[in-house]
């Protein structure tokens, strides 16, 4: 089978009815976190709003897209979760996690945890069209400015805070807001995007190394001294698919010729230090390999990016994109696991974990709906 033929199987007869039927809890009216091999529920003392944002954007999206019916299945969980998550203590924004009894289990507030929630609510709206989900992703966005605000600019990671800032959750920040943008064309949306895209080009991203760090200290700068700082391929990979999301549907934006020189230098640094086609889950900031075990979302991430915005021909990313993808579904995605897949391998390529998180479906949709639209 070709490569677009393959992913198109794979999602609509294994992938997604596995995780909308053995992934999803019909009691409590919320998705599983995590499966085992034989796709057996997992009980966790932890519902994460991530999770469960996640899982909502996804099927949200696979229905539009016409390739699966599990629009309605997500948009009850939606309503489920702003019951159950939004204000549950009382205070403003959502809380962190529900225990098995579904009451709050963990009230912290997280920034990551708040991306995702407007990432699926403007999915959600998209599909349902109901103007309640877009109010309530427009109150979001202001209570993350109430309640993550840090003195220096971007937003603290989780309050209560530490003095660590990371550049991961302002990824999914920028990510939402971009969707909600181009889902309502509503400038709030596209402000705050931009103001994110400003603060990744003038301090995530380090002009002498051309590399994204991933911390930094609360006056963003970078955590350790240049040469000593985390580097994760798989999320250069996703800032420049970013950086080209923002490209396209902001062409006459304030940053679209930074962000075009930015995605244009961290990928040509991407490719520099890791020129196999498996990306390894870190580096540091001089090339120097951290940790050489891999994990999917990385693999998935660089795929979506070789089928649309890698700067480079379209013969030499369909021929790496072709060889990833062949990768993908022996290596992490057999078909033995029947639309599962094993999320970490060591460096020897041994599996390392026991366990199907749900999580990991929304990486792999978001690549596998990037290719099957390349190839239309």
């Amino acid at each position: 089978m070709t490569t677009v033929s393959t992913w198109h199987n794979w999602l609509v007869s294994h992938a997604l009815p596995l995780w909308s039927h053995a992934g999803f809890h019909n009691t409590d009216g919320l998705y599983h976190e995590r499966l085992t091999f034989d796709a057996t529920p997992i009980t966790v003392p932890h519902r994460r709003l991530m999770v469960q944002a996640r899982q909502v954007a996804t099927f949200c999206q696979a229905e539009l897209d016409g390739l699966f019916p599990g629009g309605a299945q997500a948009l009850a969980t939606m309503e489920r979760l702003i019951k159950l998550y939004y204000k549950a203590d009382g205070q403003a924004g959502w809380v962190f996690a529900l225990g098995p009894d579904l009451t709050p289990s963990d009230t912290k507030r997280d920034l990551y945890g708040h991306a995702f929630i407007l990432f699926a609510l403007s999915w959600a709206y998209k599909l349902s069209k109901n103007p309640q989900l877009l109010h309530i992703a427009r109150q979001s966005l202001q209570e993350i400015t109430d309640i993550f605000s840090a003195e220096h600019g971007g937003f603290k990671d989780s309050v209560p805070s530490t003095e660590t800032r990371s550049q991961n959750p302002h990824m999914h920040l920028l990510e939402a807001c971009l969707t909600l943008f181009e889902t309502s064309q509503e400038e709030l949306f596209l402000t705050q995007a931009e103001a994110l895209i400003a603060l990744a080009t003038s301090h995530f991203i380090q002009a002498d190394t051309s590399c994204l760090l991933e911390f930094f200290t609360s006056t963003w700068q970078p955590k350790e001294t240049i040469g000593h700082n985390q580097v994760e391929p798989g999320h250069q990979a996703e800032w420049c698919w970013l950086l080209g999301e923002y490209c396209r549907l902001a062409p006459k934006g304030r940053y679209v010729e930074q962000a075009q020189s930015a995605l244009t230098m961290l990928y040509r640094q991407l490719t520099r230090n890791v020129p196999d086609i498996s990306l390894p889950n870190a580096l540091n900031d001089s090339g120097t390999l951290l940790d050489g075990g891999t994990r999917i979302w990385p693999q998935t991430e660089m795929m979506r990016l070789l089928a649309q915005h890698a700067p480079a021909p379209w013969a030499e990313r369909h021929a790496k994109l072709t060889a990833m993808s062949n990768l993908f579904f022996t290596h992490y995605a057999p078909a033995s696991l029947n639309g599962g897949w094993f999320d970490r391998l060591d460096e020897h390529n041994t599996l390392a974990t026991d366990h199907m998180p749900a999580s990991t479906l929304y990486h792999i949709y978001g690549t596998g709906r990037t290719i099957l639209a390349a190839s239309a």
